[in-house]
């Protein structure tokens, strides 16, 4: 427990008890309710069901909205509807709880308000937000994406309606901009890897001495009962969403260059586009041989594919952070990723190999080498990556360091600019760092 526990407001998607943005939601709101904080939950959205771990920490608050916002309904049904209409029913929702967020602060004053996964937001009030600390935890950010769109366009136009991409490019932004006004709100700015950080620095002009680096905590329970059986071909997994920033056409031609020479590994791709970019027309030119496209699968079934699985492929251009290397790593699965990939950040490289973005001849050397290795040895891979996730990624390190930063952050006189921490905390630093410094206090 915390020596002085704070009162906090939390705002951000309702937690799960799995994987992806929900599953670090709960993660981060049980760790620091254990550690003795109260925290008021605040959602755009109505009332939904909770893991019982969270429903039953006494030390959280739920305060639902009002958004009623379904799918396949007439305004979800497309893509493109469901992105525009969810964004505009969250903004709604959110100028409602503005009132309930200012009506419990006067009744009991929050020490600090947790905004994650989202940059803007219209749920906290001016006034409050100069008055309290601010921090926020975004899990993307709008000019990344836009970059990635813009950059991509040759493709998106192989794949999608143009009226799509545009419309993608026109939301993108539009949110670009009003999260570069919004980001200045904040006092704290916690980055969920280095590489994210040096983005958002420099699309937004965040002072990086108001920065730290804390990667997303994964669960590890939900892998370590998990038996690694490997195929008679070595598997390639690529999970993840079938769109822009992805690499999707670096995997195809991955694909289809190992099949070229020959090579013994075979390709499984998993996932789904997203609401706006759809590339799963690129997968059309894999090589039918030695590779396969699953589709999107439930979350409930990832850790079997990884337990199938040699290594994970992530050939991103654009990753703020990746939670399927973490899981991946979490599952004792090794992985190829590029250097925009945050979860690959302070992995040591005999379970992790990172080249550059789009460079297929790297990519093809470093799947070949890492399947090798595996084969070697596959036990002494699998321990050493199930070490490595927890070294990085481990919800009771990630959430002492969270607590740890808003602790100093609470006590920071409100006039200052970001927390009143140690140097090793500010600036340039990466995940790697914090882990050690953690591990060194407690030792």
């Amino acid at each position: 427990m915390s020596a002085e526990p704070l009162h906090i407001a939390w705002l951000g998607p309702v937690p799960g008890d799995g994987g992806g943005v929900a599953g670090v939601a709960g993660e981060l709101l049980h760790g620091l309710a254990a550690r003795g904080h109260r925290i008021d939950c605040f959602f755009a959205t109505s009332g939904h069901k909770l893991p019982e771990r969270l429903a039953d920490q006494p030390r959280l608050t739920w305060v639902w909205g009002t958004s009623t916002w379904r799918w396949d309904r007439w305004y979800s049904r497309g893509r493109v509807a469901a992105f525009a209409s969810g964004m505009l029913a969250r903004a709604v929702a959110s100028l409602r709880l503005r009132r309930e967020l200012a009506a419990r602060h006067t009744r009991d004053p929050y020490d600090a308000i947790y905004q994650f996964s989202h940059i803007e937001t219209l749920a906290v009030p001016g006034r409050l937000a100069r008055t309290v600390p601010l921090v926020l935890q975004p899990e993307t950010h709008a000019a990344g994406e836009l970059r990635a769109l813009l950059a991509e366009r040759e493709l998106a136009a192989r794949c999608q309606p143009r009226r799509t991409y545009l419309a993608a490019v026109a939301a993108m932004s539009l949110r670009a901009l009003v999260q570069r006004l919004l980001i200045r709100r904040a006092r704290l700015l916690v980055c969920i890897s280095a590489a994210f950080r040096e983005h958002l620095v420099r699309d937004y002009g965040f002072p990086a001495g108001a920065t730290v680096v804390v990667p997303n905590p994964v669960r590890l329970e939900r892998f370590a009962g998990v038996r690694r059986e490997l195929d008679e071909t070595p598997t390639v997994l690529v999970l993840g969403r079938i769109a822009a920033r992805k690499g999707v056409e670096d995997v195809v031609a991955l694909a289809r260059l190992l099949h070229a020479r020959g090579a013994n590994v075979r390709f499984r791709i998993i996932g789904g586009p997203s609401l706006w970019s759809d590339y799963t027309k690129l997968l059309e030119e894999l090589p039918a041989e030695s590779a396969e496209y699953v589709g999107a699968i439930p979350a409930a079934q990832v850790a079997g594919e990884l337990a199938r699985s040699d290594m994970l492929l992530q050939a991103s251009h654009y990753e703020p952070f990746a939670l399927t290397v973490a899981e991946a790593l979490a599952c004792g699965v090794p992985v190829v990723a590029t250097t925009e990939v945050g979860a690959s950040e302070g992995v040591k490289e005999s379970v992790a190999v990172v080249v550059t973005p789009g460079d297929v001849e790297a990519l093809a050397e470093a799947v070949l080498a890492t399947i090798a290795r595996v084969r070697a040895d596959p036990q002494a891979i699998a321990e050493q990556a199930r070490a490595e996730a927890a070294r990085l990624f481990a919800p009771e390190r990630v959430c002492g360091e969270t607590a740890h930063v808003l602790g100093q952050l609470a006590s920071t006189p409100s006039g200052n600019h970001g927390p009143n921490v140690p140097s090793r905390w500010r600036g340039p630093i990466d995940a790697a760092e914090l882990v050690r410094s953690e591990r060194h206090r407690n030792d």
